[in-house]
């Protein structure tokens, strides 16, 4: 997508897994990246290679549920680029052995704070502190990365398919709000998709139970999301905000 040459996208959690992907695909598309993630290391691996594409890239160490940082993470890139035009909040938490899997009474508490924590107070912070610069640009894309697991109730994972609905409920709400300024707000669902992080037996094994469910009956990965989030974040998606865009290959049909 030609519209997205020279554009300035920030893509949480882009140091690691689908996030990384989502950096790829974006500086394939001629965006300059900022690469915005808790490890600060492999944010820097990332951005290097992604300069080799010919694109610029920033490396910005960031925990997206601490204020003070996705501040930072704002004002450093206006301050190498001038500008924000996209960000893209796919930082979250749902991996072993972050994320257990267990019926909700036995979930522990601070287990369940710390999900909220990143994946809906991260989202939230992350959106707060990109858009005043947007604001003063009337323009602006913004695409929230929720779950499939919202719509199918995914069991012994409360905390992540709560966390994930709020996301959508929070894209909606922004959407509304942001309307005026030419901002647009928008979520994608992925089903669950092989993450460039985990490839142990069991990961695998509920990959394949799941395919098995699909329309379109093969494992996700994550070159079939980036697509999506490629569209959201370019002028083809200017007159659609405030949607939610399931791609599972057909495990629900929302």
């Amino acid at each position: 997508m030609s519209d997205l040459q020279n554009q300035v996208v920030i893509v949480t959690g882009g140091a690691q897994g689908i996030g990384c992907a989502y950096c790829e695909r974006l500086a394939q598309d001629g965006a300059n990246i900022v690469v915005a993630d808790i490890d600060g290391g492999r944010a820097e691996e990332v951005a290097v290679r992604l300069r080799g594409m010919e694109v610029e890239a920033l490396a910005v160490p960031t925990d997206v549920a601490d204020v003070a940082a996705t501040e930072q993470m704002a004002r450093a890139t206006i301050d190498r680029f001038g500008r924000i035009d996209a960000l893209v909040n796919n930082a979250a938490m749902f991996q072993r052995p972050a994320v257990s899997r267990a019926a909700f009474e036995d979930l522990p508490i601070e287990e369940w704070d710390r999900v909220m924590a990143v994946n809906v107070r991260g989202t939230f912070l992350g959106s707060r502190a990109v858009v005043p610069y947007m604001k003063q640009e009337r323009r602006g894309k913004i695409v929230n990365i929720s779950s499939g697991t919202v719509f199918s109730g995914t069991p012994r994972l409360a905390h992540y398919v709560t966390s994930k609905a709020g996301v959508i409920g929070f894209t909606r709400v922004l959407a509304k709000e942001l309307g005026e300024y030419n901002i647009n707000v928008n979520a994608v669902a992925p089903g669950l998709t092989m993450s460039l992080d985990d490839d142990s037996e069991d990961y695998v094994r509920r990959q394949q139970e799941r395919a098995g469910g699909r329309a379109i009956r093969r494992i996700e990965t994550p070159q079939d999301l980036v697509g999506v989030v490629a569209f959201l974040c370019s002028s083809d998606s200017d007159f659609m905000t405030g949607q939610t865009l399931v791609v599972d290959g057909g495990l629900v049909m929302h």
